[in-house]
């Protein structure tokens, strides 16, 4: 009994070990295969007709303002305001009446002189894919620059690149520190998005739901 405990011990080791390597790989590939398609400065950013920028809540989940909605919209405005996009489409969660990203955003762009007809909503961005998907079969998009904070780019920008589009990415911020439960939560989405990309082919499920 005790040589089958250890033996169960030693294959289950193993499979943490296994799977950790593979989470790691993955991770690494998302990285490498994007990193150039991202900048941070505003005067090297390729001009582009139309801005995604990422859904974010506009508080954390303490009430307090969010400091990547506001990176967000600051960057958007930027690029708009620079001549390197004309057009900015804000795609988020549009779940309640009381709970919407888009029109959070579209606020926040009004108030920094971006005007409205610049600014499309796109209520139904729910996740990454989401919005990368109906940016292109929604709103017709095959060139975009997608807009969100460095660590959240790559991730981005490989869905992008699986989906046969035009991408680059303005980083809303300078590759700041992340916490550990952010940078692990990160980990894990880009080995998730692999998954609904490769296994589960969530693409088609994203582009059955607009039928």
């Amino acid at each position: 009994m005790f040589r089958l405990i250890i033996r169960v011990f030693k294959y289950l080791i193993f499979t943490v070990f296994a799977v950790g390597i593979l989470v790691l790989g993955i991770n690494f590939w998302v990285i490498i295969s994007t990193e150039d398609q991202v900048y941070y400065n505003i005067n090297n950013v390729p001009q582009n007709k139309v801005a995604l920028i990422l859904g974010t809540s506009k508080r954390t989940s303490s009430g307090d303002s969010n400091q990547y909605f506001h990176e967000r919209i600051a960057a958007a405005a930027e690029l708009y305001h620079h001549g390197k996009v004309s057009h900015i489409i804000v795609s988020g969660d549009n779940r309640t009446k009381y709970y919407n990203e888009p029109k959070d955003m579209y606020n926040a762009l009004l108030e920094r002189n971006v005007p409205t007809g610049a600014i499309t909503l796109d209520v139904a961005g729910l996740r990454t894919l989401d919005s990368m998907v109906r940016s292109r079969e929604v709103f017709g998009q095959k060139s975009i620059t997608i807009v969100t904070q460095d660590f959240h780019c790559y991730r981005s920008l490989f869905i992008a690149n699986y989906l046969g589009l035009e991408a680059i990415a303005f980083a809303a911020d300078n590759k700041q520190t992340l916490s550990t439960k952010l940078a692990v939560r990160e980990i894990f989405a880009r080995f998730a998005a692999i998954i609904d990309l490769y296994v589960w082919d969530k693409v088609s499920e994203v582009k059955d739901s607009q039928k």
